[in-house]
């Protein structure tokens, strides 16, 4: 088995190798621009990783695994119009460089280009992947949705918010493992399994980023601590809150919707998360969301030694501060 960074370097030189046409250079240009951009290539590694515990070749997944991340890379050029974001990573948004309509064109060729991507993989495996891969899209997209309508809503429940993020995040990593799991020929009992992981652990981690979001060190954070806070952004702490907040708390937390004296208003709901226990009961749940996963992992029909890097690198994920 590779190691994870063995697997990184695998998909980067991969990236690296793909050649997108030259005309029209506007339409082009963004795509290898946001494929370069970085990040963790945590999606396309569990790819890699999910095929290579069935099958010792992980060549066979490299295709699947471009298909993955250059999906994942559209919904972000997309995600960042919607959320008018002027940075991604550090760089101009694809939509600040070349202009809102031209991002929305690139993004709409990313989405064929990852369809390129599968119809190279073997024809033995093509339906299932393809099945998986367009029925995991469907669901990115459907989240998107439901965040969008969530933030007009003041009514939002803690099922309603787990399962949007399930469709927005958690689907996206369970459906990288499913496919790199079909790509590697494992039985269709075992693909389900590590799609049953990767999702719970999704789910995991969103709730995580929560939780950092207001309690994180903001020098490991990387992003402003209190984010949430500030834009009103309705997560599990926001919405468990509400569920227990007395009238007179809840009168507290509504007065601060509007408040742009930022400070305050992070210190306020702060106290107010910690008078309830809402970092502890939040902590619960992703340990919930954890265990779930880790369940469905070991019943994967495989040798423990092969299961070992996925547990290695969730634990890593998990014990982030970032």
């Amino acid at each position: 088995m590779h190691t994870i960074f063995e697997l990184q370097e695998l998909l980067e030189n991969a990236i690296r190798k793909v050649e997108y046409p030259a005309h029209p250079a506007k339409l082009y240009e963004p795509l290898s621009y946001i494929m370069r951009l970085g990040g963790k290539r945590i999606r396309p590694v569990l790819v890699l990783l999910s095929s290579e515990m069935f099958n010792s070749d992980v060549t066979i997944a490299i295709e699947a695994a471009l298909a993955i991340e250059t999906f994942h890379n559209f919904t972000l050029i997309h995600d960042d119009i919607m959320d008018n974001a002027p940075l991604r990573r550090g760089n101009d948004t694809v939509h600040v460089k070349w202009g809102v309509n031209n991002a929305i064109l690139s993004g709409d060729v990313m989405m064929v280009e990852a369809n390129k991507h599968l119809t190279n993989l073997d024809t033995k495996v093509l339906k299932a992947a393809l099945n998986c891969f367009n029925t995991t899209a469907q669901g990115v997209c459907e989240g998107q949705q439901l965040d969008m309508e969530f933030e007009q809503r003041a009514d939002v429940t803690i099922p309603e918010y787990i399962n949007m993020i399930c469709l927005k995040t958690a689907v996206l990593v369970g459906g990288s493992m499913k496919l790199g799991a079909i790509v590697g020929g494992a039985q269709a009992e075992d693909a389900e399994l590590l799609y049953t992981f990767g999702e719970n652990f999704g789910l995991a981690f969103q709730l995580q980023d929560d939780i950092l979001d207001v309690y994180g060190d903001p020098l490991k954070f990387g992003k402003q601590v209190g984010g949430d806070i500030i834009s009103n952004k309705q997560t599990f702490l926001l919405l468990k809150l509400k569920e227990l907040a007395s009238a007179a708390d809840l009168e507290k937390l509504n007065a601060q919707l509007s408040n742009t004296d930022f400070p305050t208003k992070i210190q306020v709901l702060t106290s107010l998360y910690n008078k309830y226990k809402i970092r502890e009961l939040a902590v619960m749940e992703m340990q919930h969301s954890l265990n779930t996963a880790f369940a469905a992992l070991d019943q994967v029909n495989i040798d423990e030694e092969k299961k070992a890097a996925l547990t290695q690198l969730s634990r890593s994920l998990i014990d982030r501060e970032h």
